[in-house]
């Protein structure tokens, strides 16, 4: 029972994660394919939510808001109801986004506490899977944020010899400028939810585990003001119509600074490798 416990937890978390994912970017581009799936993948996290809740009220007679961890639960499932009733009603993106972010950190915290409580060493397995989980993602978001910056690198010398109008035999092996602005912004879109989801894993899992939790630490911090760059590289794009140059060198700093978060900060850290 605890090992089947354990799946539908992973199997919460990653449909919740998927759908997180599939809500942002519909959230920047306006992608109604996304957030169909995004929608559906929902679904299934509000089916098993609310298979777990009416266990709890008629099979064990406890309405779950009797403690701060239960009325999370409950909290959670309020949270995913309203999000899939507004995503039917009404075309409210940001809205929906940032719901889904507050459900899936308030969702993720439940299931962790009550996983070391109630699931002996099974619990505590699943809780260091997390810790595999944020380190996991936060490493395919560089990764993702590494090929956008080496799309933007590629823009900025593309652009550099069309104006010049050297190196004619190169240009067409790197694409054209319209791709490769584009492709840029694609990695992006990808790495923000991702990179986003590993800092929520990773600040619950401080929060949950035995090991003392630094709000300040540098590489949490770090993480965060990462995130929020590129945020505003998303918004110069997607809101302000930023294009060109002028976005592409925007990107390779952004770039700069997470290296400076992924070596530095890490090496400052008080519990980061």
């Amino acid at each position: 029972m605890v090992l089947d416990l354990k799946w539908i937890y992973e199997i919460i978390i990653l449909f919740y994660g998927l759908s997180l994912t599939g809500y942002f970017i519909d959230f920047i581009q306006g992608d109604r394919r996304a957030n169909k799936i995004a929608f559906w993948l929902l679904g299934v996290v509000w089916t098993l939510q609310t298979v777990f809740l009416l266990s709890q009220i008629f099979i064990k007679d406890d309405f779950p808001v009797t403690t701060v961890y239960d009325g999370l639960y409950f909290y959670a499932w309020i949270l995913v109801t309203f999000s899939l009733v507004l995503n039917r009603l009404f075309r409210v993106d940001f809205i929906i986004f940032f719901t889904n972010v507050i459900g899936f950190s308030v969702m993720i915290i439940h299931l962790m506490t009550r996983a070391q409580r109630d699931m002996g060493e099974g619990g505590v397995e699943l809780v260091n899977e997390m810790l595999v989980v944020h380190v996991t993602l936060a490493i395919i978001s560089y990764g993702f944020f590494t090929l956008s910056f080496i799309f933007s690198v590629l823009y900025l010398l593309q652009y550099r010899w069309l104006k010049s109008k050297k190196w004619r035999n190169r240009l067409a092996r790197l694409g054209d400028l319209a791709k490769l602005e584009r492709l840029s912004y694609l990695f992006i879109v990808l790495a923000v939810p991702v990179l986003l989801i590993a800092i929520v894993l990773g600040v619950v899992w401080g929060y949950i585990s035995e090991d003392v939790f630094y709000w300040m630490d540098f590489k949490t911090v770090g993480s965060i003001i990462v995130v929020f760059v590129y945020m505003i590289w998303l918004f110069l794009k997607v809101v302000r119509g930023f294009q060109g140059r002028l976005i592409s060198t925007y990107n390779i700093g952004a770039f700069l600074l997470l290296l400076i978060n992924f070596f530095l900060f890490s090496s400052l850290s008080n519990f980061h490798f």
